[in-house]
């Protein structure tokens, strides 16, 4: 299964707060707003005015079923509140299969959606569904994932940058083993472009160290579920814990297994994981995690639809169709996983002015 994971930060183990610029133009208020009193989410991009998204319906859908994706739901139905939409909807298929995401695809168009934000099953097929859905006169967004090679057929794509934040992590991990040691990498599916990316971020990572540092293994293909990464990580400890002395893990369900399997088990082993499972939070706070790289799947969703809207009612178009934007990653540790959120949520608003003031024209 893929798992969507995607600037470099001054310091480690640091989230940087990225400020919003000065708006570009005025703004609107969205229908229930007095004047003068529009929430920050619309203070923000005012380059962009939303005048009536009343008959805009968006379907925000995954690839499949994962804890990623769930903040999806909150920050869809909160755009349509703040935005005056006429829906937002969140769907998908039980199997990670690109055919059966195509089948849904068609099904919310004929239900009346009229506005896609896609994780695509395949990275190498998805642009023919997102070509498909724009010669319907469809506006898409490729969330979460961009697709593979030099090609998005989607008006643009809002996710992370997969490579830069398994870099991240691994230098966490690297400073936390005293910037020497065997360092193990888990992952996902191994024919995955992101996971390829993830894998090259690391390698970058652990070459910087000149030679202090030595990978032991890359696992691949553990995340398809809990259980399936649980059994590998237990494996992986049983035969090679005693030479492990960091983790890495760049994939939601490895990340837990490491975090679970480095607690019963007693190693010492630095884990940096990937995510805010609560299981990943609790483990800093008690000091079995050592950090997590957090990404912006609400913020993903929120600028999606916000931007989705606009290109739907004709105010706005992309000045660079299938251009990628970057939605943010974050170190987590012991230091700021009180407040590390608002990390995220001043760059979903750094992002929202961006898409304003430089991804969209809008007349």
């Amino acid at each position: 299964m893929r798992f969507p994971t995607r600037s470099v930060l001054p310091g480690l183990l640091t989230a940087a707060l990225l400020v919003a610029g000065t708006a570009a133009c005025t703004y609107r208020n969205a229908p229930g707003t007095a004047a003068g009193q529009a929430t920050a989410a619309q203070r923000t991009g005012g380059g962009a005015e939303l005048t009536d998204g009343s008959r805009t319906e968006v379907a925000l859908v995954p690839g499949g079923a994962h804890p990623y994706f769930q903040p999806w739901k909150a920050a869809g139905a909160g755009a349509k509140k703040t935005y005056g939409l006429g829906a937002v909807t969140f769907d998908e298929t039980a199997e990670w299969d690109q055919q059966k995401q195509n089948n849904l695809l068609s099904t919310l168009a004929a239900r009346g959606y009229n506005a896609f934000g896609v994780f695509g099953v395949s990275p190498t097929d998805i642009n023919t569904t997102f070509a498909d859905l724009k010669s319907q006169g469809f506006p898409v967004a490729s969330l979460g994932s961009c697709p593979a090679g030099g090609t998005d057929e989607a008006d643009f794509c809002l996710s992370t940058n997969v490579e830069l934040a398994a870099y991240k992590a691994t230098k966490a991990a690297i400073e936390a083993m005293g910037g020497k040691g065997t360092l193990v990498h888990l992952t996902g599916n191994n024919v995955d472009a992101n996971t390829q990316l993830r894998i090259k971020g690391v390698a970058r990572a652990v070459k910087e160290s000149g030679g202090k540092v030595r990978l032991l293994q890359t696992v691949t293909d553990i995340d398809t579920d809990l259980g399936t990464a649980q059994k590998a990580v237990s494996d992986l400890m049983a035969a090679k814990g005693a030479q492990i002395t960091g983790i890495v893990a760049t994939a939601y369900n490895p990340a837990v297994a490491a975090a679970d399997t480095v607690k019963s088990s007693g190693s010492k082993a630095k884990v940096i994981a990937i995510d805010d499972d609560a299981k990943i939070l609790s483990g800093i706070r008690q000091g079995t995690v050592t950090a997590t790289v957090v990404q912006n799947p609400v913020g993903q969703a929120e600028i999606g639809v916000w931007a989705l809207a606009l290109l739907q009612t004709k105010q706005c178009t992309v000045r660079d169709p299938g251009v990628e934007v970057d939605s943010g990653s974050f170190v987590v540790d012991k230091a700021n996983v009180a407040d590390y959120d608002k990390a995220r949520q001043a760059k979903t608003a750094q992002l929202k002015q961006e898409f304003a003031d430089k991804i969209l024209a809008c007349g």
